[in-house]
């Protein structure tokens, strides 16, 4: 017995070790920076946010921002071009929630993928400038000819008057915001001054740390979260929750994503409100 035990430890001993895998290396894309009066907005073409998830066609697979393999059918992606893309996976506004589980189940589930677009916005290898790639972008799509796979519309704008009006058109019609690209600018990887968001508020995230209970009408289902962002700061979310999120909030130590209008003189967040969950940490969706 002592004998078989030792070569069974021999043997174990011997064995591989397997790591777990680790994360992917996520794709060099570029990412936005805010508006924020930065010149001449006629120097811009400008499209509407889309609310959706980020996805990179490498010319061979479709990926999250964060490197994450994106599972659709195979249809999906059929006769899509080897140009690599920058896209959003979108069902329309207001239907994030919907777009991220389709994107983030593993056996895709062949009705709802008829319903998702990738709307594509960039071209990460095309050396032109970006009003050139726009161009491209039409051209390219058009020989595709797969009716789920779009261009994000890119127009001008005059003015800054102008850029105020449209935003509030979109933001009315249950739209996000609006991005604004500089025509002449080259596709650069990171953080851009040349690619710019414009929203009526902003969004930020925040790790759940506590419930507090309802009342009145709410009365054993969530009141608000006490909420910390990544300084330490510690403030509630009381609104912006359906009376199904109430009943099932997200749990303590979740992140969630917020939305707020600028800051009391304290630092805390004006007006903040309770958005989304955000996914656990297989993707991280929105730009």
């Amino acid at each position: 017995m002592r004998a078989f035990a030792f070569v069974l430890l021999t043997f174990l001993a011997v064995l591989p070790v397997t790591a777990a895998d680790p994360d992917p290396d996520p794709p060099n894309l570029m990412h936005a920076s805010s508006w924020g009066e930065r010149g001449d907005v006629s120097s811009y073409l400008v499209s509407e946010k889309l609310d959706g998830v980020r996805g990179h066609w490498t010319g061979e697979r479709l990926l999250t921002r964060g490197g994450h393999a994106v599972d659709p059918p195979e249809w999906f992606t059929a006769g899509w071009p080897s140009t690599p893309m920058d896209g959003e996976l979108w069902l329309g506004r207001g239907r994030f929630a919907a777009v991220s589980g389709i994107v983030r189940t593993r056996e895709p589930v062949d009705a709802e993928w008829r319903e998702v677009r990738f709307m594509v916005f960039d071209l990460p290898a095309h050396e032109g400038p970006f009003e050139v790639r726009a161009r491209r972008i039409r051209t390219l799509l058009d020989g595709a000819a797969v009716r789920w796979l779009q261009p994000v519309r890119q127009f001008p704008v005059a003015n800054a008057d102008a850029l105020d009006q449209r935003l509030e058109r979109i933001v009315d019609a249950g739209g996000e915001g609006l991005m604004l690209h500089r025509r002449d600018a080259h596709y650069r990887a990171g953080r851009s001054d040349t690619l710019l968001k414009y929203k009526t508020s902003a969004d930020a995230e925040a790790r759940v740390v506590a419930h507090t209970p309802g009342r009145g009408r709410y009365r054993g289902m969530l009141g608000a979260l006490v909420v910390e962002r990544p300084d330490g700061l510690r403030f509630r979310l009381g609104t912006g929750f359906s009376d199904a999120q109430r009943a099932d909030p997200p749990p303590v130590g979740s992140r969630v994503t917020y939305r707020y209008n600028g800051f009391t003189v304290n630092g805390v967040p004006r007006f903040a409100r309770f958005l989304r969950l955000r996914p656990r940490r297989r993707d991280s969706p929105k730009d």
